[in-house]
């Protein structure tokens, strides 16, 4: 099965790992994908301004890309996710919006919201399931006690979303499963990390970061994984004195492909 891929812009700098184990992983699994060909930054945030449109252009060529192509479209980066799909919610339910996108769009055609757009771990869980996931492990994870840590942009706005269950997601969860960790739940797993404010209120997002940190220790976590390069640089930051890795590391470990992070 192919897939067009959008990577983002940290992917390819301080996120390597995530990108590179996140394609191994992939093919591990019959997935074969296609990185969208001059793809440009998301934006990086989604703006909720109503005459903001310029920095929405890339995502939107993105989605057009993926639809034309007949493919779904899918992104790992928490970040990127969350802007590309508010921005595909947008084409598809504010006409105001749309029209002014379109008009930078007329001589390609036009988009009005038709690509499908999953992050991987929707892939993982809707289009390979996690039973093949589960079939194709080779180094199980059997006796690690994992916690995922979701933080914000996966999983809000719910509506616009609609990844899991925002109060009680179970997607992360259930992949360490499927690799044969012990997943352990905590409390503050889908609280926010303070990763946008780091610059900001310092002080503010140590504390956040201690908070989640401290609570998935206290639940038994011995490692934490997440999606997202922002949350991921924070935690360390911030003084983790557990592992913090992107959730593709395990499963590229789990399905026997890791390697070097650089290796080609």
């Amino acid at each position: 099965m192919k897939v067009r891929y959008f990577p983002g812009c940290t992917l390819k700098n301080r996120a390597k790992d995530l990108d590179t184990y996140a394609y191994r992983s992939a093919e591990a699994l019959g997935i074969t994908p296609e990185e969208i060909e001059n793809w440009q930054c998301c934006g990086g945030v989604f703006t909720t301004a109503r005459d903001e449109v310029a920095t929405k252009l890339a995502s939107v060529r993105a989605l057009k890309d993926a639809s034309d192509s007949n493919l779904p479209l899918v992104t790992v980066c928490s970040a990127c996710h969350n802007v590309i799909k508010q921005t595909n919610h947008a084409m598809q339910t504010n006409k105001e919006f749309s029209d002014k996108v379109n008009r930078y769009l007329e001589a390609d055609g036009g988009y009005n919201g038709e690509a499908e757009v999953y992050h991987y771990l929707e892939m993982l869980r809707d289009l390979v399931g996690f039973e093949k996931v589960k079939e194709r492990v080779v180094n199980s994870l059997k006796g690690k006690k994992i916690a995922a840590y979701y933080g914000c942009l996966l999983l809000r706005p719910h509506k616009v979303m609609r990844m899991d269950d925002p109060e009680n997601p179970t997607v992360m969860e259930d992949l360490l499963r499927a690799l044969g960790a012990d997943a352990v739940v905590y409390a503050r797993r889908n609280e926010c990390c303070g990763g946008y404010i780091s610059v900001e209120s310092p002080d503010a997002a140590k504390k956040n970061a201690n908070a989640i940190l401290e609570n998935a220790k206290a639940a038994g976590a011995e490692m934490i994984i997440t999606a997202c390069p922002l949350c991921k640089y924070n935690l360390v930051k911030n003084g983790a004195d557990i592992p913090v890795v992107y959730f593709t590391e395990l499963l590229a470990e789990a399905l026997g492909v890791k390697g070097e992070p650089n290796e080609t």
